[in-house]
Parts: C-alpha cells; structure tokens; sequence
C-alpha cells in the first residue's frame, strides 16, 4: 500500500509540479484548443485526399510574415492572405487540366517556401525561425488563449452550421457541383479555415509541426471511424491527447514543444494501428 501511494503521490506531483508555472498553463490551454481544433478542420482535407494541402498553407505563411512585418501589420494577417493565397494559386493551377492536384501542392509550398525565406534575408526580417518552425512555450501569451478561443469558436461554429454541405462536397464534389452547391466557395472556405487552424498553431507547435497536429489525429481516428462526424470527434479528442502528452514531454525532457507533439501524435497513431490491426486479424481467424 505505502508503494502504490508513493508511486500515485508521484505520478500526481509529476501531473501538478508543472502547473504552478504560469507559461506552462498558459501552453496548455492554447494547446488543448488548437488541439481540438486543428484535427476537425484537418479530417476534410484528408476525406478529400489532399492532404499535402496543410504543408503548403505552413510553408505559403512566411513571405506573408516577412511582408507584413515590412508594412508594420499584424503578422497574423500576413500569414492568412499569404496562406490562403497559396490555395488560390494551387486551385488556379489544377484547374488548367494538365497538373496533377499533389504536384501543383509541392510546387508552391516549395516556392512560397523559397520566397519567404528570400524576403527574410533580404529584408532582414527579425524572426526567431527555430522556433517558428518548431514552436516555443515561452512565447505563449494569455491573449493567445482568448484569440485561439475566439478563433476556434468561430470555425467549429461555421463547421456545424454547413455540416451538411461539407459533407456532401467532401465525399462527392462533382455530385455537389452538379447538385447546384457552391463547391468553389465550399473549397475556398475550407483553405481558409485551415489557415487560420495553421496561424493558431505556429506559437505553440511551429508553423511546419502545424502539419503534423492538423493530420496525424484525424489520421489516426479514420483507422477507427468511417462516418465524418465521429471522425471529427475522435480526431479532436486524439489532437487533446497529443497537446497534452507533448507538452508535458516538453517539459520535463527540455523539448521543442512542437517536436515533442507531432512525436505524441505519431505514437498515438502507430498505437492505435498496431491495437486496429491485431484486432482485424483476430476478427479475420475467429
């Protein structure tokens, strides 16, 4: 008894002890909502088969940094016409026929890529790139937490009010096209939400980690689920669980927070298909 009330003391302290600081709280209250977040927004994009998309939106961000830090706006604006303009280019140039959707998406998260990091050099663009790329706890803010909120509500809201439409457009967009529905705004809604998932994500996880949070849980969910809104759940649920592990591995093992979460949601997603495939196999010999 006195052993299993040492080790439930120290599993409890080793919850707690990282709370009393206030970057830590702060950390996990932005992570549990891009947590949420991210994933939901993330299943659409991999039902559609276009994955690849959240890559190029992380990468298209930075000439937007570089330029709005230039003309002395909110980065966060930079990021999103930058982002969003990355899809617009992408859609433009599928549209022509000839290029396939995951080549035009490599294409311009690698020159958007090139670009931002040309403007930061030429410019001399104050930004910290370790950790943009990686994320940092320490540059979390409490305003963070009501921006990520507000954000967060204002997407998972749209998402339930056009669920519907969503759906239809995401499973079968030629069907929704002919069905009258406006696909092209659909589509442009959906680049936009993920950006905006994408810009929330940079602080804590780092603008390329982003990726990992926005498609490793709803990856993860879809070996479970096959029905959208409970991949959507499942997903959310899976992102929470992959903030929290991370950052808390963060913590205590000196981690980039943003590394220490893509590798929480890696191991939750080669779990869960290690447990999905045993349990296919033994339905298989029964």
């Amino acid at each position: 008894m006195a052993i299993a009330a040492g080790l439930m003391g120290g599993l409890m302290g080793g919850l707690t002890d990282p709370l009393a600081y206030d970057f830590f709280r702060h950390a996990l209250a932005v992570g549990a909502i891009i947590g949420i977040l991210c994933p939901v927004v993330g299943c659409f994009p991999l039902v559609l088969r276009i994955s690849l998309i959240g890559d190029a939106i992380a990468h298209a961000v930075i000439p937007g940094l570089a330029i709005a830090h230039v003309l002395g706006i909110d980065l966060s604006v930079g990021a999103f016409v930058s982002g969003v303009g990355s899809t617009a280019a992408i859609a433009w140039i599928q549209e022509q026929g000839r290029i396939r959707a995951d080549s035009a998406m490599t294409l311009m998260f690698a020159t958007f890529f090139a670009l931002g990091m040309t403007l930061i050099s030429l410019w001399r663009v104050p930004i910290d790139l370790e950790g943009f790329l990686f994320g940092d706890l320490l540059s979390v803010q409490p305003s963070d937490i009501g921006h990520a909120a507000i954000a967060a509500a204002v997407l998972l809201g749209a998402i339930a009010l056009h669920y519907k439409e969503l759906l239809f457009y995401t499973f079968d967009p030629i069907g929704a096209e002919a069905a009258g529905l406006p696909v092209r705004m659909l589509h442009y809604g959906l680049m936009a939400g993920l950006t905006v998932a994408i810009i929330l994500a940079l602080k804590l996880v780092g603008v390329v980690l982003a990726v990992a949070l926005t498609i490793g849980p709803a990856l993860t969910a879809s070996l479970l689920v096959r029905e959208l809104h409970w991949m959507m759940v499942l997903g959310g649920l899976f992102g929470l669980l992959a903030a929290i592990l991370g950052l808390y591995g963060s913590f205590y093992l000196d981690l980039p927070s943003g590394a220490a979460i893509a590798l929480a949601s890696f191991g939750l997603f080669m779990g869960t298909l290690a447990v999905e495939t045993m349990a296919r196999s033994r339905f298989r010999q029964s």
